[in-house]
C-alpha cells in the first residue's frame, strides 16, 4: 500500500494500472483507497468544469448574437456572424457529446448554465463593448433552446 502512495507521486498511469490489476484479483484491501477518491472526485469535477466552459463560451456567443449582431451588420456590410454561428455549432456539438458520454452530468445541467451565465454575461460585455446592462441578468435562453441546433436568438434587428 505505501508503495501504491509513492507510485501515485512518481508515476501516475503505473500506478493507475496497479490498482486496476489489484481491482480485477479482488485484492481491494491492497487499494490506495485514499487516492483512488480524489482521482474519482477530481474527475466529475473536471467534467463539470468542462461542462461550464462549453456552455460559457456558447453563452457568450449567443449574447453578442442577440445584442451585437445587428450593429456590426450595419457598421460592415460584409459581417454575417460566421465565426459566432461555427462557435456555437461547434460548442453546441461538443455538449451534446459530453452529455451522451457522462448523461449523469444531466443533474448538473442548471447549476452549470447558472454559474456558466454569469460569467458569460460578463464575457460578453468585455468581448463587445457593450454595457452590462445590456443583457439580461438571468440566462434569458431555455434549456432546450441551447442544444437546438436550429436555434439563434432573434438580433436586435429582429425586435
Amino acid at each position: 500500500m505505501n508503495d501504491l502512495k509513492a507510485l501515485y507521486e512518481q508515476d501516475y498511469s503505473a500506478w493507475a494500472g496497479a490498482n486496476a490489476d489489484l481491482l480485477r484479483a479482488g485484492r481491494f484491501e491492497d487499494l490506495d483507497v485514499e487516492h483512488l477518491l480524489e482521482e474519482l472526485s477530481d474527475m466529475g469535477k473536471s467534467e463539470q468544469r468542462g461542462l461550464e466552459s462549453r456552455l460559457r463560451v456558447l453563452l457568450a456567443h449567443l449574447l453578442k448574437w442577440q445584442f451585437q449582431y445587428a450593429q456590426l451588420a450595419e457598421r460592415w456590410r460584409e459581417f454575417d456572424g460566421r465565426s459566432w454561428r461555427n462557435t456555437i455549432v461547434h460548442q453546441r456539438a461538443e455538449l451534446r457529446i459530453l452529455l451522451r458520454k457522462y448523461p449523469g452530468m444531466q443533474r448538473m445541467w442548471p447549476a452549470a448554465v447558472h454559474a456558466a451565465y454569469v460569467d458569460a454575461r460578463e464575457l460578453a460585455a468585455a468581448e463587445t463593448g457593450l454595457p452590462i446592462d445590456t443583457f439580461p441578468r438571468e440566462c434569458p435562453y431555455a434549456d432546450a433552446l441551447l442544444l437546438d441546433e436550429h436555434y439563434l436568438p432573434p438580433t436586435e434587428c429582429d425586435n
